[in-house]
């Protein structure tokens, strides 16, 4: 009876490993279950249409002065003209 305590241990390190697998998902399945957490409050006040605008035109304003569109002067009174 060579194979008989061979085939035992065998068994034996099969079971094990697919218990350490059952668990391993078990806990995965339970991470992913859990709630995320809310997001932290923000520090800052939201923008609004207007300011959102506003950002958004800057922007563009920066985009066409780095492209040399706009010189420094007239980058500085459209800027101006936005914020004013």
């Amino acid at each position: 009876m060579v194979g008989g305590p061979a085939t035992a241990v065998s068994n034996r390190v099969s079971r094990r490993q697919q218990g350490r697998w059952a668990e391993q998902e078990y806990q995965q399945a339970q991470v992913q279950a859990a709630p995320q957490p809310a997001a932290p409050p923000a520090t800052t006040t939201p923008l609004t249409d207007d300011m959102s605008s506003k950002i958004d035109q800057l922007k563009q304003l920066g985009d066409l002065k780095a492209q040399g569109v706009l010189t420094e002067a007239e980058f500085a009174e459209q800027k101006r003209r936005l914020l004013g």
